[in-house]
């Protein structure tokens, strides 16, 4: 019997190594070589394909790709019928939404997209800066740029670019104007293949285990003893938003605690835990936390 198998678009680029550790976190082992464009995944269910994250929207439209994993700026861009299954908040460098923004060099008089009337303005997001433009009533004119747009910022008035930080724009002495779009990576559908109940169901868990592998990457495990007399001073100290797993100790000599906190709250709170009387503190990381 041959095996059922969804079709996964992968982005190529900055965002491939993110999209491979995240896969990683959540379960799956996925590599390829330098010069492949089919992935290999430990997942007979799975056939893996790179694209550039810029067209990946149109073939999952065109139903080259049951699902693919793409920025919700180029969904935009290319104006495509898909399904948005789940929003993925990650991109190359950290676990935050990126922002195309207007930037101008950082001498330039331009203060406000208003001051753009008339002016020329370079983004490789050409269509969505546009409609930018022209839900505001600026009569602006934007041209494609075909890459390095920040390098262009000598040559036309205003450039929009993505940005994560603004550190970029900031080293190559441009001023943030206004944001155009915030983006996150999404995790879409052909719909067709969304009307599949086999390609549903394999898609949605997956999206579960990829969201469950972003929360779970500022999180860690605490585990810890703690004797009777000391339960309640430790557990004031927990600020989990549901109470910690408590177990009695086989010899009845005080309770085992397990929870989940924030990365950063870890390192405040495993001091006060020992003064308040934990012992045996153990803090361990976590590849997914399914809410």
């Amino acid at each position: 019997m041959e095996t059922k198998k969804l079709t996964l678009g992968l982005p190529s680029g900055s965002l491939k190594d993110s999209t491979f550790d995240l896969l990683q976190r959540a379960g799956y082992r996925v590599h390829s070589t330098e010069r492949s464009y089919f992935p290999y995944v430990d997942d007979s269910e799975l056939e893996c394909r790179l694209f550039r994250a810029q067209e990946m929207s149109l073939y999952v439209e065109d139903g080259v790709l049951d699902v693919g994993l793409t920025g919700w700026d180029w969904v935009q861009e290319n104006g495509s019928d898909v399904i948005e299954v789940a929003e993925l908040v990650y991109s190359k460098r950290q676990m935050t939404p990126a922002r195309w923004v207007i930037a101008v060099r950082s001498d330039s008089p331009i203060r406000k997209p208003e001051d753009l009337a008339g002016k020329l303005v370079a983004s490789e997001l050409q269509s969505v800066t546009r409609k930018y433009f022209q839900s505001r009533g600026i009569a602006a004119r934007v041209e494609y740029s075909y890459g390095t747009t920040e390098a262009k910022a000598d040559l036309v008035d205003a450039i929009v670019e993505i940005t994560e930080t603004g550190s970029s724009l900031q080293s190559n002495k441009l001023r943030i104007v206004d944001t155009v779009l915030v983006t996150t990576t999404r995790m879409i559908a052909n719909r067709r293949a969304w009307e599949d109940p086999w390609k549903r169901r394999k898609a949605e868990n997956l999206a579960t285990l990829l969201k469950g592998a972003i929360v779970a990457r500022e999180k860690v495990g605490l585990k810890m003893n703690v004797p009777p007399d000391k339960l309640e001073a430790v557990l004031t100290k927990l600020p989990a938003l549901r109470r910690p797993t408590v177990s009695p100790l086989a010899d009845n000599s005080g309770y085992a605690i397990e929870t989940i906190v924030d990365e950063t709250v870890a390192r405040d709170i495993i001091p006060d835990l020992k003064r308040a009387g934990a012992e045996g503190i153990v803090e361990y990381p976590l590849n997914m936390v399914i809410p």
